[in-house]
């Protein structure tokens, strides 16, 4: 089993006044040679972005761009449709980029804040025509067991948003106490997780609020919750 841990205090930190954002691996102005990737995932950062602000118009080519809103609203604007439309928590953003898309994302409230993850994914496929796609998931189905967010087009499962690369994110919500063996896809495989919310033990490691550790070369893994958790899980080749 090959491990890499990653605490909340480690990652970079940007504060724009309208943008606070912590990044788990190098991106913008954070640089660290040492946290460029895990396998196939690029990007992991946590925004929380003040009322009426947002991104304006922007491009992007051949990745896979996921973004889960986790308090207040968000709204998305892109070249493939013209108007507005929201993504709420409870819902998760896919958009397959591919040949090049443009694109705006927005704080759709004037008096609250906008918390979310973006998580960027080397596609296994380039200049694809570009794709969007979100969908509502429920709490109940991600408690005490995971629930698949993410897969490849490739996978059988049919309830969760599709993308080009051979992935799976999930999201759990453990009660106190509770256990949950993960298995992975495979041995090339390694998965990322983020801990939301809580405190968990992964192989002998604390991990708080927004901790992160990175899981590799093992079919499976043991997660235990000491206290209620809530944690996304990563999937992705690691090579």
């Amino acid at each position: 089993m090959k491990t890499v841990t990653h605490y909340s205090d480690t990652r970079g930190h940007v504060n724009h006044g309208w943008l606070q954002a912590r990044h788990s691996f190098s991106f913008a102005s954070f640089y660290n040679a040492d946290r460029m990737n895990f396998g196939a995932l690029r990007v992991l950062n946590d925004d929380i972005i003040a009322p009426n602000m947002g991104f304006g118009a922007h491009p992007h080519d051949n990745m896979e761009i996921i973004t889960i809103p986790l308090t207040g609203a968000l709204k998305h604007r892109d070249s493939l449709a013209n108007q507005w439309q929201s993504v709420l928590p409870g819902e998760v953003q896919i958009m397959s980029a591919g040949k090049g898309i443009e694109h705006s994302e927005m704080n759709a409230s004037t008096e609250t804040e906008l918390k979310l993850f973006q998580i960027w994914i080397i596609p296994n496929k380039r200049d694809i025509n570009p794709r969007y796609d979100q969908k509502f998931f429920f709490d109940i189905d991600r408690h005490n067991k995971f629930q698949t967010l993410v897969s490849s087009y490739d996978d059988d499962d049919t309830e969760s948003l599709k993308i080009y690369q051979d992935v799976r994110l999930s999201r759990i919500s453990l009660d106190k106490g509770r256990s949950v063996e993960y298995f992975l896809k495979s041995k090339c495989h390694g998965v990322y997780v983020m801990a939301i919310d809580g405190v968990s033990l992964i192989n002998n490691t604390i991990l708080k609020k927004r901790d992160a550790i990175g899981v590799s070369e093992i079919n499976s893994f043991k997660i235990v919750a000491q206290e209620s958790s809530d944690m996304l899980l990563i999937e992705v080749p690691m090579s």
